[in-house]
């Protein structure tokens, strides 16, 4: 028998391993929904077959009765769809046959999921050979919740999407925020109950964020409802997934739609909202909505979205909601296209509550710096606002990328939390409040390098004489030492005939 998988022995890197294979010639954007796919598939199969086994002991004979699994919010997997039907295809020509058949009969008896499953399998491009290797890998793992695995195939869904970005690089941004950006969202607005809303949520990232902060707190996912809608179908169908695997009821809106001509959500009054929209969006439509009530605070420029996105959040805000979102940092400091204007009106409101630089090289699928802006229709520090510099922040995980570790993110959240409650003191090239006022001076720029000024080096005690005597001996050494290195260089040269001049 097969050696069983669990999350502790990297499950996930498994599963992405075994995608990697079956990839063959099909672009990532492709094998994405048969990888992704296949994981919901066996996650509902578990969930099912457990309730199954429940009511088969149970011994009423009602294990075949459809409503005593949507009930308990599990989906219904009809006899021709059941894992065991697909494990024993596993090795056959059949096999991507059987899995499209069962995507099609869970769909036919799940409303919820209708026109969402990928039913692409049986494609002559996928190797079936290596489809059914994956089929066996899943077969070998229970993907139910259970003990410290419960989270184990969330984790491999959000594993796999990471690795998917990865691979994708610019494309990634449709679907994907770093899972470290959206963690320090959600810590800082932390959303324990209310209406939470992402108006560009990609695979639902920050819904799964979310949820996991109402756990760790132990409080109750019922507690919050989420509103989300994305205008890329395929996307659209990943979030759908990714929420039900987390056991989260959204509404992410009947369809894909664009957010700013088709708002799914029109009299939407959120308590949260945390976007991360499409950076520097061009051509968005701005001059079929010149008139449109959202720009409360001035006409956004059609070269750019970030304030017609800014200001759509602000519109769909409770009295006492919340918004934290990623911007570009063109959106601090821009005066073109009546972006100033936008932005001197909406901290005159005094809706603006924090600034935060995040470093480089945190995003896939771009390398241009971002920040966070957090916005507050009911601020503790009415007149103030904080500015936060992180750029210092995080630690290199790969050559090419970035992450906030816990202790960055925690100790962001923390600055929130004591500016809140009034009790923050400025530090010196990380973090500073400031009026109202002194903003007005420096002409309604946000950037927070501006307020927060430069961090004290430390003395290290040395007098001024004796270190620059000390350094400008090992500066002589050095000198020495690249003269000798030079020489040798020119002399090996020679050696084979290559004389320089």
């Amino acid at each position: 028998m097969a050696k069983k998988n669990t999350a502790e022995i990297g499950f996930e890197k498994e599963i992405w391993k075994a995608a990697d294979l079956l990839r063959g010639n099909i672009d990532a954007s492709e094998y994405k929904s048969v990888v992704l796919g296949l994981i919901f598939l066996k996650y509902i199969s578990d969930r099912f077959d457990d309730k199954y086994n429940q009511l088969v002991e149970e011994g009423d004979g009602f294990e075949e009765d459809k409503d005593e699994y949507t009930a308990d919010n599990i989906f219904f997997v009809p006899q021709q769809a059941r894992w065991s039907v697909i494990a024993d295809a596993a090795h056959t020509p059949e096999v991507g046959t059987a899995i499209d058949e069962a995507m099609r009969l869970i769909e036919k008896e799940n409303p919820r999921l209708k026109g969402i499953l990928p039913k692409n399998f049986a494609r002559p491009e996928l190797d079936k050979r290596r489809l059914g290797d994956v089929v066996d890998l899943f077969t070998n793992i229970k993907m139910k919740e259970h003990g410290d695995s419960k989270d184990i195939l969330g984790r491999t869904y959000e594993y796999c999407l990471s690795k998917f970005a990865e691979a994708e690089g610019k494309l990634a941004g449709e679907f994907y925020t770093p899972a470290c950006i959206v963690r320090t969202l959600v810590e800082v607005l932390q959303p324990y109950s209310g209406r939470v809303y992402d108006p560009a949520c990609g695979s639902g990232g920050m819904f799964v964020q979310s949820a996991k902060f109402i756990e760790r707190h132990h409080g109750n996912i019922n507690s919050i409802s989420v509103f989300g809608q994305d205008s890329n179908p395929t996307t659209w169908k990943m979030a759908q997934m990714n929420l039900a695997i987390r056991g989260i009821e959204a509404d992410l809106g009947k369809f894909n739609a664009d957010t700013f001509f088709d708002d799914q959500h029109p009299t939407l009054k959120a308590d949260f909202i945390l976007a991360n929209p499409p950076f520097n969006l061009s051509d968005w439509g701005a001059d079929k909505l010149q008139e449109d009530v959202r720009w409360k605070y001035g006409i956004p420029p059609a070269g750019n979205a970030n304030f017609a996105w800014l200001q759509h959040m602000i519109h769909h805000l409770s009295p006492r909601g919340r918004i934290g979102m990623v911007l570009a940092n063109g959106s601090l400091s821009s005066q073109t296209g009546g972006e100033g204007t936008i932005r001197e009106n909406i901290l005159k409101a005094d809706l603006v509550e924090g600034i935060v630089a995040l470093p480089s090289q945190l995003f896939y699928t771009t390398g241009i710096p971002v920040s966070l802006w957090f916005l507050n229709r009911d601020k503790k520090q009415p007149g103030k606002v904080l500015f936060v510099d992180a750029r210092n922040m995080g630690t290199m995980v790969s050559r090419k990328l970035r992450e906030l570790t816990e202790e960055d993110i925690a100790k962001i959240a923390e600055t929130f939390q004591k500016y809140q409650e009034g009790t923050l003191e400025d530090e010196k090239g990380f973090c500073a409040v400031v009026s109202l006022d002194e903003i007005k001076k420096q002409d309604y720029i946000l950037t927070p390098g501006r307020y927060v000024g430069i961090a004290e080096t430390k003395d290290d005690g040395e007098p001024f004489p004796e270190k620059m005597a000390r350094l400008t001996a090992e500066l002589s050494d050095l000198f020495a030492q690249s003269h000798k290195m030079e020489d040798e260089i020119r002399k090996q040269l020679k050696l084979t005939g290559y004389e320089l001049k």
